[in-house]
């Protein structure tokens, strides 16, 4: 029987993590459970962290962005004495299970801390949306309107100095960001990491032919774990004359009030979190499929593989010429 949970946050922060703790919180204690908060994730788990939180704590944190409890990388969690410090903490919290809200790395604390006796459950939460098992994660979003946003404005300046902006968007190993701002601000060119790009090719080759269509400005959006901005730059200004500035929008795409989507996924998993545990069930994450919210196994979900859209590839090179 559960009778106490702890919530935590883990990894990068995303907008709607607040909302997903609150969820948490809320229908636990609906359901007769005590929520314990866990401040700085796996390391303050381990460090004792640990504070009770009722559904008046949770009160105005809906519209906050960022964690409340805070994250943390720890080292120490991937080592097995670690996890096995941090559950037996939990146990002097009366903590029967642990809900984690974080990335790949998150379930897999989760994964590890289930084999050691603790039951887990995971949320997806990350502006990267590149968790396997799940359409959507908590904060992508947010973080594609606060960057829509952004290079809108990037675009009215550029637009008047006749130049190219080469926009530089977070997704160290995954490119969804920078495609789906591609299409949703009219990019000329989108470089992601899961593609092998030619600078001629993908990026001069549409410049020129804009050009050659009477347009005197140009959008490149580069996800970071590509990292070539300068080298584009100058190949840009070698090739084409045209002059090139680099603008990297970097943590702004994790701040911020979170939007209605966010809000409202966020809500939805979090409660659901809570429906798995009182199922009895262990070991798993929440996910979203065909517009639904589901859960499957941590294992199945760490095996998964996410790939870029070929549409949506194909989509913004229609659109940009």
């Amino acid at each position: 029987m559960i009778q106490t949970i702890g919530v935590l946050t883990s990894g990068g922060d995303a907008p709607g993590m607040n909302a997903a703790i609150r969820a948490v919180v809320r229908a636990g204690c609906a359901n007769g459970l005590r929520v314990m908060g866990i401040q700085r994730g796996f390391q303050g788990l381990i460090d004792g962290e640990i504070k009770e939180l009722t559904a008046r704590d949770v009160s105005d944190t809906l519209q906050r962005g960022g964690t409340f409890l805070q994250s943390a990388r720890c080292k120490a969690f991937m080592e097995e004495a670690g996890i096995v410090r941090a559950i037996e903490v939990a146990r002097v919290f009366g903590i029967d299970a642990v809900v984690v809200i974080g990335g790949d790395g998150s379930f897999r604390g989760a994964r590890d801390m289930s084999r050691l006796g603790m039951t887990a459950v995971g949320i997806p939460g990350t502006i990267d949306n590149d968790i396997n098992c799940t359409e959507y994660t908590i904060g992508y979003d947010t973080a594609l309107n606060t960057a829509m946003d952004a290079i809108d404005k990037i675009r009215d300046t550029i637009s008047s100095h006749q130049r190219c902006s080469i926009v530089e968007v977070m997704g160290r190993g995954a490119g969804h960001i920078a495609l789906s701002l591609s299409i949703a601000n009219g990019a000329e060119a989108v470089i992601v990491p899961e593609k092998d790009f030619s600078i001629d090719e993908d990026v001069i080759k549409p410049i020129f032919a804009c050009r050659n269509r009477g347009k005197k400005h140009y959008i490149i959006i580069l996800a970071e774990g590509v990292g070539k901005a300068e080298e584009i730059k100058a190949a840009i200004h070698e090739k084409t004359g045209i002059e090139a500035r680099i603008s990297v929008l970097g943590y702004i795409q994790r701040g911020g009030s979170p939007t209605a989507r966010d809000r409202m996924e966020a809500s939805r998993m979090g409660a659901h979190a809570v429906e798995i545990l009182l199922r009895g069930c262990d070991s798993r994450i929440v996910a979203l499929q065909n517009g639904e919210i589901t859960d499957i196994p941590i294992e199945e979900a760490l095996n998964m593989k996410k790939s870029i859209s070929e549409s949506d590839l194909a989509l913004t090179r229609i659109l940009s010429t």
